[in-house]
């Protein structure tokens, strides 16, 4: 009974942004490495960010300056934040567990465009 919602996707303009959510149940959140991946059709996923259960990030370089994850452990939920969209930033968006399991969401769709 693991789940990993993500919403918060949607159509934006160039330079525009979204907030990305998502609430995780039925496993140890506030234990996990969780994570944010993307992919876009005929590409390999890729690495958006990670956050570490103290709190620590990463980010992949191509958002590095306009993307921020954060985490609320009380509310389950880790948070992307994405700021000065450009195209290349179209992609289904996925959350990511790691402990007991890898667990996927299902992804919610960001698109770029004019």
């Amino acid at each position: 009974q693991v789940q990993l919602v993500e919403s918060g996707g949607g159509l934006v303009q160039p330079g525009g942004s979204l907030r990305l959510s998502c609430a995780a149940s039925g496993f140890t959140f506030s234990s996990n490495v969780m994570s944010w991946h993307r992919q876009a059709p005929g590409k390999e996923r890729e690495l958006v960010a990670s956050i570490t259960p103290g709190g620590s990030s990463n980010y992949g370089d191509s958002v590095k300056g306009r993307f921020t994850i954060s985490r609320d452990n009380a509310k389950n939920t880790v948070y992307l934040q994405m700021n000065s969209l450009k195209p290349e930033d179209s992609a289904m968006y996925y959350c990511k567990a790691v402990w007991p399991k890898i667990y996927w969401g299902q992804g919610t769709q960001v698109s770029v465009s004019s």
